[in-house]
């Protein structure tokens, strides 16, 4: 089920219960920081843009496709704006301030931004909580791999990457406490040379399965497949793509809460906040298990993920501890919704910096 989240985030941006004006559209805008068939996040976006044309009537879409996160977005935005689009999926991280300094200008417009922190009387967010499925690829992981040696490659030093690598950590140690997860940042959301030359440089380091958040996981999978290592994909199902090398993946499904938040805007009954999918929801999902993955890890697998979608366990529980040794989260207590959003930390057996 979709959730807004609560608390000191949307303290700090949500204008509630404030009457505005009633922003409705037939033609809505997409802004993606990479191209739209990178078979990762701006795939799964698009997806989701070519979801809404085809369940709302009479809607026009429009995409711009690699697109920084610089001013540069702005000047689309207002191209967008000017050729009369009154919604705007802003998807990338970056976009956050930009979008808020442009519904400022533009009250008229409604801006939906994927993952921020901050709302305004005409900006929302939405986001898909890919940590369960993340944990349960962790699971596959610790359970497969013959070293207990891990590696994920990620784009920026941002909570979504952090929580992903904690997940996906804690969810290998539940099987194999002593696995550890060796992190290369490549600084960029679209570095293929840097993502090869990651993936053999864990293989050479002797690890054996790779997971990874960026946006062009192709290189990732390929490479892992001729160094005879394994993968864990992200964003998109490429599981036709890995071959042997596939054990599980994490993909999203962004269409239904898309059409939701274009159908509540349409109504007028929306209002600014941070929509929330999850596991649960069906916004993220726990892509198919490769042939290597044994039947009883499988069957283990998905009797835990019916537990975390009960609300029976939940994935960020304590003792969960920083890479120093301090407790971050205190045994029998679980982190807040707030608190994993900002996430600012990784956890002991991580080798890598938060910065």
């Amino acid at each position: 089920m979709r959730k807004l989240l609560t608390g000191a985030i949307v303290a700090s941006g949500l204008i509630a219960g404030l009457a505005g004006p009633a922003w409705a559209a037939d033609k809505i805008g997409f802004i993606y920081v990479g191209p739209a068939a990178d078979y990762g996040y701006n795939m799964s976006m698009d997806l989701g843009r070519k979801y809404v044309e085809e369940q709302i009537d009479g809607v026009e879409t429009t995409a711009f496709e690699a697109i920084p996160e610089t001013a540069e977005v702005e000047r689309v935005m207002e191209r967008l704006i000017n050729s009369g689009h009154n919604i705007i999926f802003a998807t990338s991280y970056g976009y956050l301030d930009h979008a808020i300094k442009l519904g400022e200008k533009y009250p008229e417009v409604a801006f939906l931004h994927a993952g921020g922190l901050k709302t305004s009387a005409n900006v929302g967010t939405y986001w898909a909580d890919s940590d369960a499925g993340m944990y349960l690829a962790g699971v596959v992981a610790g359970s497969v791999s013959k070293t207990g040696k891990l590696g994920f490659v990620g784009a920026f030093q941002i909570p979504q990457l952090l929580r992903s690598i904690n997940a996906f950590t804690l969810g290998a140690q539940s099987v194999n406490p002593d696995a550890t997860t060796t992190v290369v940042w490549t600084g960029g959301w679209w570095e293929p040379q840097k993502e090869a030359e990651a993936v053999n440089a864990f293989a050479d380091q002797g690890i054996d399965v790779i997971a990874e958040q960026v946006d062009s996981p192709i290189t990732i999978a390929e490479t892992a497949l001729k160094r005879d290592v394994y993968v864990i994909g992200k964003d998109v199902d490429i599981s036709d793509r890995a071959g042997d090398a596939w054990l599980t993946g994490v993909s999203w499904d962004w269409g239904p809460m898309m059409v939701d938040l274009v159908k509540e805007i349409n109504a007028g009954t929306w209002e600014p906040s941070h929509v929330r999918g999850d596991l649960a929801s069906g916004n993220a999902v726990l892509d198919p298990f490769g042939p290597v993955v044994p039947e009883d890890v499988q069957a283990s697998v998905m009797a835990l993920k019916d537990r975390i979608v009960a609300g029976e366990q939940a994935v960020f529980t304590g003792p969960i501890l920083r890479q120093d040794g301090s407790v971050v989260v205190p045994e029998g207590e679980a982190m807040t919704p707030e608190a994993i959003e900002t996430t600012d930390f990784l956890v002991k057996g991580v080798i890598g910096s938060t910065s």
